[in-house]
């Protein structure tokens, strides 16, 4: 375990844990469970329970054996086991004396289900980290732990014991075991959280101590980077959904329309015709070798072709009259409803709220109507984001057929970067982050400090790499930055290396930037 290890092998968590497992232990006198279960509990169950391990008997020297007390988020979380182990649970009726077997085996459930998120991190940790240790260095402290296999199979057994135990419980059961898993997965990053470092970290990066003199300047894309569906779609959706069904007559208050049958016809021809000329105009700006290194220059030249062709379309879609009547309100209303990929909301609500740093959050987007994309982002502290992006226009409430054209293509959101980052020139220095999924965001990516790509585009990757990008993974990024930190080089960030990182989900950004 990658903390103080004295902090870890104190008699006192062992014994409370030893108690724990003895109360799951007699909760839980099902034939089939016994073996398994006092096997698991009391061997590897819990990593507060090291000492009695021969799989964690670490070297540490006579200095680290000294008993000491537990932090409060260990002990945070043995009350939790040893609590669910005696069958209380918050919000479900006490078992009693456990007079059937049923309920015996229900208990058994709980408890296992409170205790394999611990075991699942670390086997999870144990397969990860030998690929990022340095393998001629075999006086690492943790080596033995690290080089053996036992944890993991363990971690498959406790699992396996938690589907059997689970079989015959209800819905409702499950849904208590679910609850519990996650209860214990918070207490168990708490309790990483609480142990003291042993040397300077680059994560979570909102704790670097130079920011707090500076400023995070935070950049987005908004379609598929935060959203679970293109905001061009919703608005096409919008418009079939609420247009009439014929060319019958239309109020007044409304513009003219094209019925629902056309509309649908009209951008299906222009979604087909989009799709056909993008993939065209990605092969022609793809040079004919590999660059040999990153070459920003010409790609931003390469660019200027796909720039050309995104404004072409939006033209068409102009002239179509697709956006044409759309409802104000209706807009608003699907941008409160939109689904935005899982952690993103969370994410920004949390950087926004902190005192640590000064932040400010852009959100760049393509999406034709700013209107959508802050009414997607309209709850609590979300209003703070600055949205940079397109407009409709509207005549009482109702979208007439123009666009204020904003940002179409992957130079005007270049521009935009770099004109929010002149009007934010004072005595602060900017550290500039950068969030997208595609192409369109590639130069942003580029120039920011950090620019770091989240999904699996295969044109931005294609495009990038033949320039001479490389994509780098977060995680084992991160640990080569932390390496090379330790050794005495700097820990800023500097953007244009031409070195993007790619991560799969908000929640790995959230850990890189606000820890938990």
């Amino acid at each position: 375990m990658p903390i103080k290890h004295s902090k870890m092998v104190d008699s006192v968590v062992s014994e409370k844990h030893i108690n724990t497992f003895h109360l799951l232990e007699r909760s839980s006198k099902v034939s089939w469970v016994g073996k398994a279960n006092k096997s698991i509990a009391l061997g590897f169950a819990c990593p507060l329970v090291s000492d009695n391990l021969n799989l964690t008997n670490f070297e540490w020297g006579s200095e680290d054996t000294k008993e000491s007390t537990p932090n409060s988020a260990t002990v945070k979380y043995t009350d939790f086991l040893s609590t669910t182990a005696s069958g209380k649970v918050e919000g479900v009726k006490g078992p009693g004396k456990l007079a059937t077997p049923f309920e015996r085996t229900k208990v058994a459930a709980y408890t296992i289900g409170a205790m394999t998120p611990c075991m699942r991190l670390y086997a999870f940790l144990g397969k990860e980290f030998p690929a990022l240790l340095d393998a001629n260095k075999d006086s690492r402290p943790y080596k033995k732990w690290i080089d053996n296999t036992r944890l993991r199979a363990a971690a498959l057994q406790i699992e396996d014991l938690l589907d059997k135990l689970s079989v015959s419980l209800t819905g409702e059961e499950l849904d208590v075991i679910e609850k519990l898993y996650h209860q214990a997965t918070k207490l168990e990053i708490e309790f990483f959280l609480a142990q003291p470092l042993a040397q300077p970290a680059i994560v979570p990066l909102i704790r670097d101590p130079s920011l707090a003199a500076n400023r995070l300047m935070l950049f987005s894309d908004f379609d598929l980077t935060c959203t679970v569906v293109d905001s061009s779609a919703i608005l096409a959706e919008i418009a079939i959904v609420t247009a009439p069904r014929t060319d019958t007559s239309q109020s007044e208050s409304q513009l003219a329309r094209m019925s629902s049958a056309e509309l649908r016809k009209t951008c299906d021809i222009l979604s087909r015709q989009y799709t056909e000329e993008y993939e065209q105009c990605i092969e022609s700006i793809m040079p004919a070798e590999k660059a040999e290194a990153f070459d920003y220059e010409a790609l931003a030249k390469a660019l200027q072709r796909l720039s050309n062709f995104e404004k072409r379309a939006n033209s068409r879609v102009i002239e179509s009259g697709v956006l044409k009547g759309l409802n104000l309100e209706d807009i608003k209303k699907a941008g409160e409803r939109m689904i935005l990929q899982d952690g993103c909301a969370s994410f920004f609500k949390k950087l926004i709220k902190n005192e640590m740093v000064d932040v400010n959050v852009h959100v760049l987007s393509y999406c034709w109507c700013g209107d959508l994309i802050r009414s997607a982002f309209s709850s609590g502290d979300l209003q703070l984001l600055n949205v940079h992006t397109n407009e409709l226009t509207f005549d009482e409430s109702f979208s007439t057929v123009e666009i204020v054209e904003k940002m179409e293509s992957p130079i005007d959101k270049a521009k935009t970067f770099d004109e929010i980052l002149k009007n934010k020139e004072d005595d602060k220095r900017n550290l500039t982050i950068y969030i997208g999924d595609s192409i369109g965001d590639i130069l942003c990516l580029l120039k920011a400090d950090i620019g770091i790509v989240i999904g699996s585009s295969s044109s931005l990757r294609k495009v990038g790499s033949q320039f001479g990008v490389s994509f780098v993974e977060l995680y084992p990024g991160l640990v080569k930055k932390q390496k090379e930190y330790s050794e005495g080089s700097s820990a800023d960030w500097k953007g244009s290396s031409g070195i993007l990182y790619t991560v799969s989900s908000w929640a790995e950004i959230h850990a890189f930037i606000l820890g938990w």
